[in-house]
């Protein structure tokens, strides 16, 4: 039995619009509805549609041995839960999931299943734990075991990421087989999906998307319609606004605007007539707007927020060690690199040179 196509039945019944995704939803006109629809699913439908086929299909109990007492009895030998999130915007749906791929691909460790299944392992627990990553064309999907349950996610018809659990034996997770247990088991892989989803948000690696990347550098505005200059990746200033929130000591006591100001221009290389305390203060009104800090209430004194924190660091080191190497080394700045690396470079170089030569008559002819 396919919940979701049981579910679509429903809401045609009840004249609500849908737009299907395989055995999914993609939309759908009462979201609401949808989801008391899908929670009402319970051993009273299952049962009821055993017992319509009952007298259609060829079993060894006709209709008169079930009158008499002898009948059949319904057990979950194997279910599925899942849960389908749709993404506005396909293309970072599947980046996000190929991120997700790759800054977890220990989840299958057993501290780590720990945390997905909350079931403790020790050596005796039965199973592998491990994470596999396969392959399947070009949709790729990632796979987690606990005993004889699979928890797999993968990027469904390239519009929703598809979390569903499996189980293949309810007593796994001390479940009986009976139907009645239905509604339980239910919970029970509900919460495996979320705590997978939860754990995979809290990842350390996990990569800003282009969206948040673009709240940071683009002009935004707040709930409360107030304006939020960008912050400009690469700009010197706000580059040094960056390094200097990274300092440890913020962390701890906070800082006021005379604090900060001395840390920033000396970072800029000015003094304090150069970067005037106007300056700072609309720099602590962006930074506020954006998120990266907060006021303590009826003082001037400002923290720094675990989102400032991780993309002021991030930023700052991508700068430094990333974007300062390969702009020297994208021009006659390879002094200072190893002869090898140097000698690689202009290699490159001269080959983009000679296939950009090739390409452009091409061009012109066409």
């Amino acid at each position: 039995m396919n919940g979701h196509e049981w579910a679509k039945r429903q809401l045609s019944q009840k004249g609500i619009a849908f737009e299907s995704l395989d055995n999914g939803f993609q939309s759908c006109s009462n979201p609401e509805k949808l989801q008391q629809i899908c929670n009402e699913l319970g051993p009273a439908q299952v049962d009821q549609m055993f017992r319509k086929w009952l007298d259609k299909l060829p079993l060894p109990l006709s209709t008169k041995d079930r009158q008499a007492g002898y009948d059949y009895k319904l057990s979950i030998w194997q279910m599925e839960v899942s849960l389908t999130q749709i993404f506005d915007r396909p293309v970072r749906g599947r980046e996000f999931f190929e991120e997700v791929i790759r800054d977890n691909i220990d989840l299958g460790r057993p501290d780590r299943v720990q945390l997905i299944f909350k079931r403790r392992i020790i050596k005796t627990t039965p199973g592998q734990f491990r994470t596999r990553v396969i392959q399947n064309g070009v949709n790729p999907s990632l796979h987690i075991e606990y005993k004889q349950f699979d928890l797999k996610q993968y990027f469904k018809e390239g519009r929703g990421l598809r979390t569903e659990g499996t189980f293949r034996n309810l007593k796994d997770f001390n479940i009986n087989l009976g139907l009645s247990n239905l509604p339980y088991a239910q919970q029970v892989g509900r919460n495996i999906n979320r705590r997978l989803l939860e754990v995979e948000r809290v990842s350390h690696n996990c990569g800003l998307s282009a969206d948040s990347i673009q709240r940071v550098v683009q002009p935004t505005v707040t709930e409360d319609g107030q304006k939020a200059p960008g912050l400009k990746f690469g700009h010197p200033r706000v580059m040094a606004l960056f390094l200097a929130l990274t300092m440890f000591q913020h962390l701890i006591n906070g800082f006021h605007n005379s604090d900060l100001r001395r840390q920033v221009a000396a970072l800029l290389g000015v003094d304090l007539a150069a970067y005037t305390a106007s300056q700072m203060t609309y720099d602590l009104r962006r930074l506020l707007r954006k998120g990266f800090i907060s006021r303590e209430k009826g003082t001037n004194r400002y923290f720094l927020t675990p989102y400032g924190w991780k993309v002021a660091g991030l930023f700052s080191r991508l700068e430094a060690r990333v974007f300062r190497p390969a702009m020297a080394a994208f021009g006659n700045e390879t002094t200072g690199l190893p002869p090898p690396l140097g000698a690689a470079l202009k290699q490159v170089d001269a080959e983009f040179e000679a296939l950009i030569a090739q390409a452009v008559p091409l061009k012109k002819a066409g």
